[in-house]
């Protein structure tokens, strides 16, 4: 049973990521016509489309894919704790865990993003459209740690310094 709540759980996280990847980009406003963002926007919008026509946005926030994300936050805490043999019937403790899941997944997705961003800065000559997507995702992120700690040498410590940060800022969660 450990095998299969382990993968349930996995599909759960990853869905979870590209749902809050969509909440982030639309805040981001990053480029829609990216390849990335395209495959985003379609793998969530089944769902989120109907539940935007009900639900109306506040600000920059989609609050309607907000939900979505929360839902499947919620339906991964239920569902895996009732495969590892558990039935939950406080609503509060998983409406509590929902929350702390999107918090922790939140946080490793910027860190992802991070990761794959300095990689990918390795390594691309600068005209990769996902090296741009991921420069609008994380640069008023990064900026103004650079403006506090500037290149040296080169090298740009500023995204080690944030995923520093996002990591000790996990272990409080």
């Amino acid at each position: 049973m450990e095998a299969v709540a382990f993968l349930v759980e996995t599909i759960f996280k990853l869905y979870l990521m590209v749902v809050m990847l969509r909440i982030w980009l639309q805040l981001a406003q990053a480029d829609f016509y990216n390849p990335l963002s395209q495959f985003v926007v379609k793998v969530t919008h089944p769902v989120v489309g109907p539940l935007r026509r009900v639900i109306p946005s506040i600000g920059k926030l989609d609050t309607a894919t907000l939900l979505f994300a929360f839902i499947i936050a919620a339906a991964n805490v239920w569902v895996v704790t009732f495969i590892k043999g558990f039935m939950l019937t406080d609503i509060f403790w998983i409406l509590k865990s929902a929350l702390l899941l999107l918090l922790v997944e939140g946080i490793q997705l910027v860190i992802y993003v991070l990761i794959i961003r300095a990689i990918l800065s390795w390594v691309s000559q600068g005209n990769n459209p996902l090296e741009y997507l991921f420069h609008q995702l994380t640069e008023p992120m990064i900026g103004p740690i650079r403006r506090i700690v500037p290149p040296i040498g080169g090298l740009d410590l500023s995204p080690m310094i944030l995923i520093i940060f996002l990591l000790f800022l996990m272990r409080l969660f």
